[in-house]
C-alpha cells in the first residue's frame, strides 16, 4: 500500500525480517540505531538547546540506557519513571519533573532524590512544590494557540493563560521558589511550524513584562516536543523546523537567547519501531459489500491506541503487497466495538489477504509498547524487542 523505502531502507528491512521472523505476533521491534541517529540529528539541528527526552514516548530500558550514554537529559512524568531512569542517570540535574499534575507526596519523592526542576500550571500545585521541594526552580506551562492543528492535540488538559502564568511566577518568588521559565507544547505531531512562533511570542511577553514590572528575570524556555515522525501525512524535514524555530527565537530574543529546552519523544523514537500483526479474519458484512473487515491480533488496546479517532495514520505494508487492492476497515481482536483502528481513512489492502498473513505497521516506536491495557479480554501487553 505504501512505498516501504520511504520509511525503511532495504538493508534495515532485511535485518528486521531476519531478526523478527520467528517472533510470535503481535510484537514491536525497535531499532536503537535509528533512535541514536535521530538524537544526533536533533542535537546538531538545535546546537544551542538541551534535550530532555520524554520518557513516556518509549520507556524501554535499552532506549533509556542508549540515550543516557549519549548525553540526553530526561523529562519525567511520574515517580515510576524516576525510579526507572535512576538506573542510568546519577546526576539529578539531568532530570525534570515535567508533569503539571502530581501528588504532593510525589513532589517530595522527587526532591528527596535530588530533582530541583518542576513544571506547574496551577496555584495549588505551586504551593505543593513550595512545601515539598523548597527553593526549587519552577517553570510554568502556558496554553498556546494552534495546538489543535496537531495530529495528537495537547491543548486543553495542560497549561494556563499567560496572565495566570505571570501571577504564578510572582507567587513562586513569594513562596521561596526560583521562578525559572516558561514551557509550552504545540501538540504532538505538529505540522504547522507557525505554532512555535505564536508560543515563543507569548513567552517573550512574559519574559519582558516580568522583568520590567516585577524584577523577575526568567532564564529558560521549555519548547516541549511536537516534532514529527514519519507517518502517512507529509511533514517538513527536521532542518526546516530547526531553521524556522531558530528564526522565531532570534527575532524575539536577539542574540541573548535564554536557556532552551526541547522535550522530544515521538520524533526520536517513532520511526524506530515496526509493529508486526497477523490477520485473524477477513470478512464482509453482507454478500455484496464492497468493503472488507480485516481483523488483526493487534488493536487499540495492545499497541495501537493512537489510532483513536484515526488521529495517527500509520503506513502499512503486507506480505501480499503487489496484489490487487480493495477498501478495508481494520479492527483489533477484542470484544469491544471501539477496537476499530481505521474505518473512515480509506485504507486499501490486498484482496488476497487471508488468515495468518502479516501486516507490518511502520513508524510504531512511540506510544505503542506501554500505551496499552494490562490484560483486557486476557490479551497480554504487546511485547517489545530491541535490535
Amino acid at each position: 500500500m505504501y512505498n516501504r523505502n520511504d520509511y525503511v531502507s532495504d538493508k534495515d528491512w532485511e535485518q528486521f525480517l531476519e531478526f523478527s521472523k520467528d517472533l510470535p505476533t503481535p510484537n514491536i521491534v525497535v531499532s536503537l540505531k535509528t533512535i541514536k541517529k535521530n538524537f544526533i540529528k536533533l542535537r546538531s539541528s538545535f546546537p544551542y538547546a538541551k534535550i530532555f527526552y520524554a520518557i513516556k514516548a518509549n520507556p524501554g530500558e535499552p532506549v533509556l540506557q542508549m540515550l543516557a550514554e549519549n548525553g540526553s537529559n530526561f523529562d519525567i512524568a511520574s515517580r515510576y519513571e524516576l525510579d526507572l531512569i535512576k538506573k542510568f542517570v546519577d546526576d539529578p540535574n539531568r532530570l525534570s519533573y515535567g508533569n503539571t499534575i502530581k501528588k504532593a507526596s510525589d513532589i517530595k519523592y522527587f526532591y528527596e532524590n535530588g530533582v530541583r526542576m518542576f513544571a506547574t500550571d496551577s496555584k495549588d500545585d505551586l504551593k505543593n512544590i513550595a512545601e515539598n521541594a523548597p527553593g526549587s526552580r519552577v517553570y510554568v506551562r502556558i496554553l498556546v494557540e494552534g495546538s489543535d492543528s496537531a495530529d495528537w492535540p495537547l491543548s486543553k488538559k495542560f497549561g494556563c493563560h499567560p496572565d495566570m502564568a505571570y501571577d504564578l511566577l510572582v507567587l513562586a518568588r513569594e513562596l521561596g521558589l526560583n521562578p525559572w521559565g516558561i514551557s509550552f507544547h504545540v501538540g504532538s505531531q505538529q505540522r504547522d511550524i507557525g505554532s512555535w512562533n505564536d508560543a515563543i511570542a507569548k513567552a517573550k511577553y512574559l519574559f519582558s513584562s516580568l522583568e520590567e514590572e516585577e524584577g523577575i528575570r526568567l532564564q529558560m524556555i521549555d519548547m516541549g516536543g511536537g516534532f514529527p515522525a514519519s507517518y502517512i501525512d507529509p511533514t517538513n524535514p527536521l532542518d526546516v523546523y530547526a531553521k524556522e524555530i531558530t528564526r522565531f527565537l532570534t527575532e524575539d530574543f536577539g542574540d541573548d537567547l535564554p536557556e532552551i529546552i526541547l522535550e522530544p519523544g515521538r520524533s526520536l523514537v517513532g520511526d524506530s519501531g515496526i509493529l508486526t500483526s497477523e490477520v485473524i479474519l477477513s470478512s464482509r458484512k453482507n454478500n455484496t459489500a464492497l468493503t472488507r473487515w480485516i481483523y488483526l491480533d493487534a488493536g487499540k488496546f495492545n499497541g495501537l491506541i493512537e489510532t483513536l479517532d484515526e488521529c495517527i495514520k500509520y503506513p502499512l505494508i503486507t506480505t501480499k503487497d503487489g496484489d490487487k487492492e480493495g477498501d478495508v476497515i481494520i479492527a483489533g481482536p477484542t470484544c469491544d466495538s471501539m477496537d476499530v483502528m481505521y474505518e473512515n481513512a480509506r485504507y486499501r489492502l490486498p484482496i488476497t489477504l487471508k488468515q495468518g498473513d502479516r501486516i507490518y505497521w511502520l513508524s510504531t516506536g512511540a506510544y505503542t509498547s506501554t500505551y496499552a491495557s494490562v490484560a483486557f479480554n486476557g490479551f497480554p501487553p504487546i511485547k517489545t524487542y530491541y535490535m
